[in-house]
């Protein structure tokens, strides 16, 4: 029987430790108990960017904001469907796991980094969303398992009145806000509705073949009279 391998760990500014582990031919990254990504389960962070496009192919030189590399599931299929022209910025807060991409997960990251359409930036996504003032068509949001600051109590921001606030003027006046979530969260949703957000709930299956258990994806729009 193989036993799943450590590879490596590392510290979450003002949160918990991540590790790296390998079994077989899969990669998984861990917080403690919970097993935040892996390389078996990646259909709904595919959907988080399919979908998003879906809903803003309209926009001409479409820039995303993707909060979290991952394992670069959502960057590789934003990718896959945007054009040539458009930008993608994609914030990081914690180096190890972009070291990990170009290391051990090389493989897994298919060069996506290097597309040039692709700005890397290293940080807290909440600080970079605050920046904005109607600069991003889609903010893909999948840095925690639900609308919490389960990674770090910091990520609680994004998710308040104030955090999606400064999400919804970071948008164009037709972008999309995308969340994920492990799963269904009616106080969050109704959050989403007070900040002047129109949601679109879509529960989508953790795999790609259409298997596994569902995941939650809110996608959030400006609603007229907000």
């Amino acid at each position: 029987m193989i036993q799943r391998e450590l590879l490596d760990t590392a510290w979450i500014p003002d949160g918990g430790k991540l590790e790296l582990f390998r079994h077989d031919q899969d990669f998984m990254i861990v917080l403690g108990h919970n097993e935040l990504m892996s390389t078996r389960k990646w259909g709904s962070e595919e959907a988080l960017a399919t979908m998003s496009f879906d809903r803003v192919r309209n926009s001409k030189r479409p820039h995303f904001l993707i909060g979290g590399y991952g394992m670069g599931f959502t960057l590789r299929a934003a990718l896959k469907v945007l054009p040539k022209d458009a930008q993608v910025t994609v914030v990081e807060l914690v180096p190890e796991i972009i070291e990990w991409a170009r290391g051990p997960m090389a493989h897994v990251m298919q060069g996506c980094l290097e597309d040039p359409r692709v700005t890397l930036v290293m940080g807290d996504v909440a600080h970079v969303i605050a920046e904005g003032h109607g600069d991003y068509d889609a903010i893909l949001l999948d840095v925690d398992n639900g609308p919490d600051g389960l990674v770090r109590e910091d990520n609680n921001v994004i998710y308040s009145k104030v955090g999606l606030r400064a999400a919804k003027r970071a948008l164009t006046p037709d972008g999309v806000l995308a969340i994920w979530s492990a799963g269904a969260d009616p106080a969050f949703k109704r959050r989403l509705e007070k900040a002047g957000l129109a949601v679109d709930e879509v529960k989508v299956h953790a795999r790609s073949n259409g298997k596994g258990p569902k995941h939650v994806i809110w996608f959030s729009s400006k609603t007229e009279q907000a």
